[in-house]
């Protein structure tokens, strides 16, 4: 497995960057285990044990990654009374998107009649959305952007094998938006304490959808046009990568992983989080996920976790949160929050 590079405190700028808003979405329509069983050879007690998952939200025939996004950021908007047109930077993070091109962005974009902004499609896979805030508080903080609204979003029902019975129980539908913003006062804290993040390309066979290529790395593809998984591979790569990836970013930080209030991993599968808060030290009692009602959303599992926290009041002004996406690429990244309270 590869080393993970240092990258240093994520915010050193003269400007600073803060989440100022959240907002989130999933489908009405419920997929539980017990309809899954009269799909493929499955049951409750099959899944349960392996993934901690008991059912997911599944998109409608005609309801793409951009109207879970709208509905992400309308949620946004309609609980902390915000005005998007003025956005500048819009980052969608999804492995689904609507169209190769127009961007999913795009669409969102218009829908809000954002006049002046640079819309971009982000493919991390499951770590996207931690790709999305660390781009974000790079762009606000080297003066290029003031205002990002970042989404995290995937209709993985419409990629998923329901004939496959080690996949098709894992995924579901969702999305997440949080909206960064530029802090002018010098005197304030850093929101953005530390990051990390890299790429191992050559696990890329282990969790792939095709395309146009028929290999990678020399390996045949199943050419399904559906999302392929080899889920034994996957477990490795989290359980061996994010407890480094902790230490990296509590290393940077000069704290203990005694010190987070809040650890969001990406909700692949309760038996890696288990797994990874046993390695790292962190307790499973401060740990969020959405694993049990959502199943695997990719980029949105994170922002789904994190409002539910902000919903509930776990979350308060001043605790340090530790996000950390891992999946598809393979890629991962971990970032180190010092929250704010949402006005």
């Amino acid at each position: 497995m590869m080393s993970i590079p240092a990258t240093g405190p994520a915010s050193t700028s003269a400007y600073r960057s803060h989440i100022t808003a959240i907002g989130t979405y999933v489908p009405e329509r419920r997929l539980t285990n017990d309809d899954l069983a009269n799909m493929v050879d499955t049951s409750d007690e099959w899944i349960v044990p392996r993934t901690g998952i008991r059912e997911r939200r599944i998109s409608g025939e005609n309801e793409y990654t951009s109207h879970l996004c709208i509905k992400a950021a309308q949620n946004l908007i309609d609980r902390y009374n915000v005005d998007l047109r003025d956005v500048d930077l819009l980052l969608v993070c999804t492995s689904t998107p609507d169209f190769t091109f127009p961007a999913t962005a795009c669409l969102v974009q218009t829908h809000f009649g954002m006049a002046q902004t640079t819309a971009i499609d982000l493919s991390a896979a499951c770590a996207g959305f931690v790709y999305g805030l660390h781009l974000a508080d790079g762009m606000i903080s080297s003066g290029l952007h003031r205002k990002a609204l970042i989404i995290g979003a995937e209709t993985l029902s419409k990629i998923t094998d329901y004939t496959d019975r080690t996949t098709c129980i894992l995924f579901g539908d969702g999305a997440g938006a949080v909206l960064v913003e530029r802090d002018d006062s010098p005197s304030s804290r850093p929101s953005f304490l530390a990051y990390t993040g890299g790429s191992d390309g050559s696990g890329g066979a282990h969790l792939y959808k095709t395309f146009t290529a028929s290999s990678l790395n020399g390996i045949p593809l199943q050419d399904s046009g559906k999302l392929v998984q080899n889920g034994r591979e996957v477990y490795k790569f989290a359980v061996q990568t994010v407890p480094k990836g902790v230490a990296e970013l509590t290393g940077l930080a000069g704290i203990e992983a005694a010190d987070v209030d809040w650890f969001i991993p990406h909700s692949a599968n309760l038996r890696i989080i288990e797994s990874v808060c046993e390695k790292t030290g962190i307790p499973l009692e401060r740990t969020l996920h959405t694993i049990e009602r959502y199943g695997n959303t990719s980029a949105a599992t994170i922002p789904l976790a994190l409002d539910e926290g902000v919903r509930e009041g776990r979350i308060q002004e001043g605790d340090t949160v530790l996000l950390f996406g891992f999946g598809g690429g393979f890629v991962y990244g971990g970032l180190l929050l010092h929250w704010r309270a949402l006005d």
